[in-house]
C-alpha cells in the first residue's frame, strides 16, 4: 500500500463521517458529545487532517448509527 493509498482512506472515512452527521442532523459538537470525543478532533477526522483508531471508528460510527465497514467507503460525489 503507498502513501497515496494511505491518505486515500483518511479523505474517505473524512467525507463518509462528514455525509453520515449531516445526513441526521447533528453538529460536530452533538456528534463529538455522542461519540465521546473533543469537538476539535471530530473536525480533525472530517477534514482528513486526524487518521482516528479503529476505536475512534467504532464510536463514530455508533454515535452515527451506522457500522465501522459504511465508514470506509468511498462516497458518491454530488450533494452533502
Amino acid at each position: 500500500m503507498g502513501m497515496d493509498d494511505e491518505t486515500g482512506i483518511v479523505d474517505v472515512v473524512a467525507g463518509a463521517v462528514r455525509k453520515a452527521r449531516k445526513g441526521l442532523g447533528l453538529s460536530q459538537e452533538d456528534l463529538a458529545l455522542e461519540a465521546g470525543l473533543d469537538r476539535t478532533y471530530v473536525s480533525q477526522v472530517e477534514r482528513g487532517t486526524r487518521n482516528c483508531t479503529i476505536i475512534v471508528l467504532a464510536r463514530l460510527a455508533r454515535a452515527l448509527k451506522t457500522t465501522p465497514d459504511r465508514l470506509l467507503v468511498p462516497q458518491r460525489k454530488g450533494r452533502a
